[in-house]
C-alpha cells in the first residue's frame, strides 16, 4: 500500500577506494582548521582589554543624588510596578526632623534592593521614575559563584556623594528626556 508519490529509491552505490579512505574529507577539514589559525582572533583578554560598549548600554543600576547630595528616590514604588521580572522592592519610610540633607521629600525609600539574578536590565525602572532617581549606567554587574551577594541594597546602589565618584549618566539622561 503505497500512501504518496513521493517516494524514492535509494541506490547502494558502493563507494570508491579513495571514498573509503575518507582522506578527501580528512584534508578538508584540517584546511578549514589551518585557515582559521590565521584569522584575528574574536576573544580579549578582560578585563586588561575593555570593550567598547554601545551608547545605549544597560548596566548596573544606581540611585541618583541631587546638586545637595540629597536622594532623588521617594518611595513612589513605580519602578518596582513596572519591573516585569519583580525585581525591585522597598519600603517607605517618613523623613524625621533634621534628615532634610539626607532625603528631598517627606518621604524616601529606607529598604531598596534589586535582586541582580532576577532583572533583566530592561530599562522600564529608569521610565517609570518622576523623580529621575533611578538610571542604569554603564557599569558591569560583577559576576560570584555565589547567589547572596546578588540582592544590592542602598549601599551599592546609592550613588557617592564625593565630587569625584559621581556617576555621570548624561547620555542616560538625554535619552530619558526626549521620550
Amino acid at each position: 500500500m503505497q500512501l504518496t508519490n513521493r517516494s524514492k529509491v535509494v541506490v547502494n552505490k558502493k563507494m570508491s577506494f579513495v571514498e573509503r579512505l575518507y582522506l578527501p574529507a580528512i584534508i578538508g577539514g584540517l584546511m578549514i582548521t589551518f585557515k582559521h589559525f590565521f584569522k584575528k582572533k574574536a576573544t580579549i583578554s578582560y578585563p586588561e582589554v575593555q570593550r567598547d560598549f554601545s551608547p545605549v548600554y544597560r548596566g548596573q543600576h544606581v540611585l541618583k543624588r541631587d546638586e545637595q547630595g540629597r536622594e532623588n528616590c521617594t518611595a513612589c514604588g513605580l519602578c518596582a510596578v513596572a519591573c516585569p521580572a519583580e525585581a525591585i522592592t522597598m519600603t517607605a519610610a517618613e523623613r524625621q526632623k533634621g534628615e532634610e540633607h539626607l532625603y528631598r521629600e517627606e518621604k524616601y525609600a529606607s529598604v531598596y534592593e534589586i535582586n541582580m539574578l532576577r532583572c533583566i536590565f530592561c530599562g522600564l525602572c529608569e521610565e517609570a521614575c518622576p523623580k529621575e532617581a533611578i538610571f542604569l549606567t554603564d557599569r558591569i554587574v560583577n559576576s560570584d559563584y555565589q547567589r547572596n551577594g546578588f540582592i544590592y541594597g542602598k549601599d551599592q546602589l546609592v550613588e557617592s556623594t564625593e565630587p569625584g565618584k559621581r556617576v555621570d549618566i548624561s547620555g542616560r539622561l538625554k535619552a530619558h528626556r526626549h521620550q
